[in-house]
């Protein structure tokens, strides 16, 4: 992310990462990978779950009937539209979800929590949490969580205006 001035690849516009950049960006990477790689491995070994299958019946229980079309599903857990319809088509196959026409256009496909996929999500929440606050939150003092989380807040802001996924509704 920053260069040596021998290199010969082209500067970015904004330049390269400054020090203190650096240090962020490496340390959110890090973050980021182990504590995905954590949270699936919980969750496998706990509820036979996949990170990514919590991931969308999390959402899905958090939206309104625990239906979304599938498309606004996949702008809220930031997927493609493509990576989505394939995972649920398997989630679908284990009775997690279930793919049905939507009630206001037959064109469109939501996706609606069974009740296996809320036992699901309910059985696997509490050590998901357990594992959250034991692997990120233990690791952060008290009084940097606000400054945190702006911080993060407006690094999404930033995604949302500027990036390519469609914002969540």
């Amino acid at each position: 992310m920053s260069r040596n001035q021998g290199d010969a690849a082209p500067t970015p516009a904004s330049g390269w990462l400054d020090a203190e950049e650096q240090r962020a960006w490496l340390a959110y990477i890090r973050v980021r990978l182990r504590l995905t790689y954590e949270m699936n491995r919980q969750l496998q070994a706990d509820s036979e779950l996949s990170l990514a299958d919590y991931d969308v019946l999390a959402a899905l229980s958090a939206s309104a009937h625990g239906r979304m079309p599938i498309t606004a599903l996949a702008a809220n857990i930031g997927w493609e539209r493509s990576r989505l319809s394939h995972h649920v088509r398997r989630m679908a196959r284990r009775n997690l979800v279930d793919c049905v026409s939507s009630d206001s256009d037959r064109r469109v496909t939501d996706v609606t929590l069974s009740a296996t996929g809320r036992h699901a999500i309910a059985a696997a929440a509490p050590g998901h949490v357990e594992l959250v606050k034991r692997m990120f939150f233990d690791g952060i003092p008290r009084e940097l969580l606000g400054p945190l989380a702006e911080a993060l807040e407006g690094a999404y802001r930033e995604l949302i205006e500027k990036g390519t996924l469609p914002p969540p509704s």
